[in-house]
């Protein structure tokens, strides 16, 4: 049996709050964009699932982090202060390690 790909609504829940907090946390404007996703990784060391959260302050700057957890374990305190804005800014490199 095929599993359904639209998410469940704890799902959804869960990816609103995430994007929530870290809009807040960011003061991102309502026009930025947030992704939160989950994603399972395979290597050793790595919890079976983590999220990773992304969003762009113009559209040449994306900002991204990872959390360890899944998106229903993610809490306001998992992710990074708002002073790291600058530090988290990524230029397309993989992230499949931090």
């Amino acid at each position: 049996m095929l599993k359904s790909a639209i998410p469940d609504r704890e799902r959804l829940t869960a990816i609103r709050r995430v994007k929530t907090w870290t809009a807040e946390r960011f003061s991102l404007s309502d026009d930025m964009t947030v992704s939160v996703i989950e994603v399972a990784c395979g290597l050793p060391g790595c919890p079976p699932l983590e999220t990773i959260v992304t969003f762009w302050t113009t559209s040449d700057s994306r900002h991204a982090f990872k959390v360890f957890k899944p998106i229903s374990e993610v809490t306001p305190e998992d992710l990074p202060p708002s002073w790291m804005k600058q530090a988290i800014v990524s230029n397309g490199d993989d992230l499949s390690c931090c």
